[in-house]
């Protein structure tokens, strides 16, 4: 059977909700349908609905993965503060123990992040 890109119809976000739009500016998402949608094709697990900071930047260039530069080659403005994007769980756990995880959007976080992440940590940091 071929791949399918399209995402899973019925999501849930980690409080069992239907999952939320995360952000169409700038359009985010591993499908970058806007969600925080996942499949299999996932490895990296771009399930967190998080909200930019200069330190969560700052870290994630340290740790390789320069998110603030934009590539137009892939079709990607570059992130500012502010902006919402879908991280990796991993990534958000690692920022976690860094002490500088960024907030959450806990109804456009996709429930499988709970593999990696315990809600209790993620609603520590979701947004006010």
């Amino acid at each position: 059977m071929p791949f399918d890109p399209s995402p899973p119809r019925s999501s849930r976000n980690v409080l069992g909700g239907p999952l939320q739009d995360c952000s169409r500016d700038p359009l985010t998402g591993y499908f970058r349908d806007g969600c925080c949608n996942t499949d299999e094709q996932d490895r990296g697990l771009h399930t967190v609905c998080a909200v930019m900071t200069a330190e969560f930047l700052a870290f994630s260039a340290r740790r390789g993965n320069d998110l603030s530069t934009p590539r137009p080659e892939y079709q990607f403005p570059g992130l500012r503060p502010g902006d919402r994007w879908c991280l990796c769980a991993a990534r958000w756990a690692e920022a976690l123990a860094d002490g500088c995880a960024p907030h959450v959007v806990l109804a456009a976080t996709h429930e499988a992040t709970l593999r990696v992440v315990s809600l209790a940590d993620l609603q520590a940091h979701a947004l006010p």
